[in-house]
């Protein structure tokens, strides 16, 4: 189960793997996440993201942020944050 969407990405930087993101729900550090791709998609956990180049913590839906991602990434593929277990 993929878990909650948080976004989609909006544009991608190969040669420094940072993706930007288009927030539809909030989303923070340590959050684990999951990229849907065409191949199934992988998961990474958020070390870092910034907002204007700015490094921030946690951020609300209508931001993009930028993220740096662990595999390359495509304009359009969905993000979500997996669920937790209580």
């Amino acid at each position: 189960m993929p878990g909650k969407e948080v976004g989609k990405v909006t544009h991608y930087f190969p040669k420094v793997s940072v993706a930007v993101l288009e927030l539809t729900a909030p989303i923070k550090v340590g959050d684990t996440i999951r990229v849907k791709r065409h191949d199934g998609g992988f998961t990474q956990q958020v070390s870092s993201m910034q907002i204007d180049h700015a490094q921030v913590s946690e951020a609300k839906p209508g931001q993009s942020i930028g993220l740096k991602m662990s595999e390359r990434v495509h304009e359009g593929n969905k993000v979500f944050v997996e669920e937790t277990e209580p």
